[in-house]
């Protein structure tokens, strides 16, 4: 995608001038240059950021990183480009994966990573990072836009406890839609769970990841990676069988809808869900809070359409450095080497054991396995395994898309209206598709040269 001179459109930034950082620098307690981070983890992996920080802080003397919690990861986003308008902006926020489009039509907004690392002198091999997690967050060239920090890819929780209730097997377990819906019937029967089957995260879940395990579009295109001019794909069969199996399941009293976004994600670790679909990063608030033996596999796959799904897709944020008028090069460098440290082997290992989140680099999962991390905690690589298990198609490589926060909202939107008996599969993908259509239209205006 363009860099234009800055982002106008659902990101809400104003056309600046942008002007030169000066020479002074933010210096605070030990004449340490100072390094504000947003982040919008919260919980045990907001904790998790905030042992980060201090780890890098700890590692060296001449930079600190003040991490700060800033709500949700939409409100770290507007927050941050609000604060940017205003010349307040932190040096990084931490953005989720769906505003890296918005993000990369920011113009001098950001400082993208080849060049922070470049003006450093810092040398970080793009080949050193995982294949789907580096792609997602590089330009058309190649070139690292923004930074990997937390990555992970959606995976199946199960109760091991309720599925023997049910009389199910707990160690040949579901691979298939046509199995998770056989085993999700088989709990409601027995009682053996007050849901048998939720999930977080419906349209990353249901829709986004199924699209790339099948090797379908979402949007066409490739997905906006390839361009402004993307058009949704919702008319896909994909799309409509699995839409009708939820409304089906739903009806049937198989599957509970938790809510948008991530208002599902709650119900696996409090014992209340047998079947439940959220981020492998979930691995941390299920070890503190389950009370039950548990796995965690790769998602399920419609068999009728493939055998050897492709791989899914990343979730989770990157880290984006932002200017600001009074910026100085010392201040960038700090970013930069705060960059270096979370990409080191030992460090990224540390954040993927303690996390869930997928080790960023190549090296730390190779070290996870060697120590023997993955026989000690089963279904640990799962994300790993989907994320890797086939080369990227364009179908499967991620998202681009302008907008993509709204246009999240309405496919879920469209799906309430058809848990609710208002529509029927068919209609509501029909209104999705037209009203993406717009958004993406709108983001195509406000960004064309």
């Amino acid at each position: 995608m363009q860099r234009r001179s800055l982002l106008a459109g659902s990101a809400g930034l104003l056309s600046v001038p942008f002007i030169a950082p000066s020479a002074r620098a933010q210096t605070g307690a030990g004449g340490r240059t100072e390094i504000q981070f947003w982040y919008g983890l919260a919980g045990a992996l907001g904790e998790r950021v905030a042992e980060q920080a201090q780890r890098f802080n700890e590692s060296q003397d001449r930079y600190r990183v003040v991490a700060t919690f800033r709500g949700s990861y939409p409100e770290v986003m507007s927050g941050a480009i609000a604060a940017w308008r205003a010349g307040t902006a932190p040096h990084i926020a931490q953005v989720f994966e769906v505003g890296t489009a918005t993000m990369m039509g920011a113009g001098p907004a950001i400082r993208p990573v080849y060049e922070l690392l470049g003006e450093a002198g810092i040398e970080l091999d793009p080949q050193r990072y995982l294949a789907g997690v580096r792609g997602y967050y590089s330009d058309t060239q190649g070139r690292m836009i923004s930074m990997p920090h937390n990555s992970s890819s959606a995976v199946m929780w199960l109760n091991l406890d309720a599925f023997e209730r049910a009389g199910l097997s707990t160690t040949d377990l579901p691979k298939t839609w046509a199995e998770v819906r056989a085993a999700a019937q088989a709990i409601r029967a027995r009682n053996a769970a007050e849901m048998a089957m939720t999930t977080a995260w419906p349209t990353w879940v249901m829709y986004e990841q199924m699209s790339s395990l099948h090797d379908v579009a979402l949007a066409t295109p490739a997905n906006g990676f390839q361009g402004l001019d993307a058009r949704m794909n919702l008319a896909d069969p994909i799309f409509l069988k699995q839409t009708e199996m939820l409304l089906e399941m739903q009806r049937a009293g198989h599957f509970t809808y938790g809510g948008r976004d991530g208002g599902g994600g709650a119900a696996f670790p409090a014992g209340q869900a047998a079947i439940s679909f959220n981020s492998s990063a979930g691995r941390a608030a299920v070890q503190r809070e389950a009370r039950f033996r548990w796995a965690s596999v790769v998602l399920p796959h419609h068999a009728d359409i493939t055998q050897s799904p492709k791989n899914g897709v990343i979730g989770g944020a990157s880290l984006w450095a932002l200017t600001s008028r009074n910026r100085t090069a010392a201040e960038y460098r700090g970013v930069a080497e705060f960059y270096r440290f979370i990409s080191d082997v030992e460090q990224d290992k540390w954040w993927h054991q303690v996390t869930g989140y997928v080790p960023l680099t190549l090296a730390a999962y190779e070290a996870s396995k060697a120590e023997g991390f993955y026989e000690r905690n089963p279904g640990a690589d799962a994300a790993i395994t989907q994320l890797s298990r086939a080369q990227p198609t364009p179908n499967s490589q991620g998202f681009r898309l302008g907008g993509f926060v709204e246009i999240r909202n309405i496919i879920q939107e469209e799906l309430e209206r058809g848990f609710q008996n208002q529509q029927n599969a068919q209609t509501a993908l029909a209104n999705a598709n037209r009203r993406a259509d717009v958004v993406l239209r709108n983001f195509e205006r406000a960004n064309r040269r």
